[in-house]
């Protein structure tokens, strides 16, 4: 189980390594508000992958209360550029390109997060570790919002709804805050 365990996190963590370049790639592009967040959200999932690489490699509760801690301060920062970013977008009315690049790696990252979350989320609990089962929840919200920021440029897209990138920004927000406080109240 503890290799099963690696094996997910090394998958998160290769896959959002390539995610980083592609999402930066579409979002300078569109200049997508929604896909700049969902890049430094792929960041911090990255970092989190890495934390949960570190705890696994050497269990104890004190490393395991740091590594919460540091998942959770990522999300933080994540949330506080979000508001001010998306804010900004829709107080301009600055309205973002269409991305077909950015369509096809959210539509994939989404499928590819939610089967990583539910390995995650199995292997965690057999192996009694709630970090791996924390970034879990994370992955699983990264799932959440890639399908967010993937209606958002849809919509942008398809209808002209240039606010829903920025719209989809705050979804980002909201399941951020969700998980900061859900990770130091656990």
């Amino acid at each position: 189980m503890l290799r099963r365990g690696f094996l997910l996190e090394y998958t998160t963590l290769g896959w959002n390594v390539i995610g980083i370049v592609i999402l930066a790639i579409t979002a300078v592009s569109a200049r997508s508000v929604a896909l700049a967040g969902f890049g430094l959200d792929s960041l911090i999932e990255i970092g989190a992958s890495t934390v949960v690489i570190w705890e696994l490699s050497g269990t104890s509760e004190a490393r395991r209360r740091r590594a919460l801690r540091l998942i959770a301060a990522a999300f933080a920062l994540l949330a506080v550029y979000l508001v001010v970013q998306s804010s900004v977008v829709l107080a301009t009315g600055y309205r973002p390109g269409h991305s077909t690049g950015g369509i096809v790696w959210t539509a994939l990252t989404a499928a590819a997060m939610f089967a990583l979350a539910a390995g995650k989320a199995r292997t965690g609990a057999a192996l009694g570790n709630p970090v791996l089962r924390s970034e879990g929840r994370v992955t699983l919200v990264d799932g959440i919002l890639a399908t967010a920021v993937l209606a958002g440029l849809v919509l942008n897209a398809t209808l002209g709804w240039w606010w829903a990138d920025p719209v989809a920004g705050y979804v980002l927000v909201f399941y951020a805050a969700r998980e900061v406080r859900a990770i130091l109240t656990d």
